[in-house]
């Protein structure tokens, strides 16, 4: 008999809970359709990086569960190299490059901080395109 058990991922985004909260939001209402983190945060951590077809459930600050996502894609790219398309499908501020560099390189230099690491803008980035599933 084939095992029809499932595994996921559950988490929220971010490291406070306003954002987490807002970026979960932005989630369920289909406007946030990616997200990235380092590769080397991955590393230090021990965590696995998300596979295509793989299904996460985004949780709010309090782990309340928000939606179910299922994974598109995953790409990794050096940091400079993140583009304009990719910041608009990530789906926060004004979608621009600008706002999504900004945004991303303070939360990427607090991320390495607190894992004993410098950020650097050379450095790999994971970036994961999702499909929100379930947002009741």
């Amino acid at each position: 008999m084939e095992s029809t058990e499932k595994t996921y991922e559950s988490w929220h985004f971010c490291n406070n809970e306003k954002e987490a909260n807002a970026l979960a939001e932005l989630t369920k209402n289909g406007i946030k359709r990616a997200t990235t983190g380092l590769l080397k945060s991955y590393e230090v951590e021990n965590e696995p990086i998300a596979k295509v077809g793989e299904l996460h459930i985004i949780e709010d600050w309090n782990g309340n569960g928000i939606c179910v996502i299922k994974v598109k894609s995953v790409e990794i790219l050096p940091f400079s190299e993140v583009t304009e398309a990719h910041a608009e499908i990530e789906g926060e501020g004004d979608k621009s490059l600008d706002y999504w560099r900004e945004e991303h390189l303070k939360f990427f230099k607090q991320d390495a901080e607190g894992l004993n690491f410098s950020f650097t803008e050379d450095m790999e980035v994971v970036f994961m395109i999702f499909e929100p599933i379930f947002c009741p």
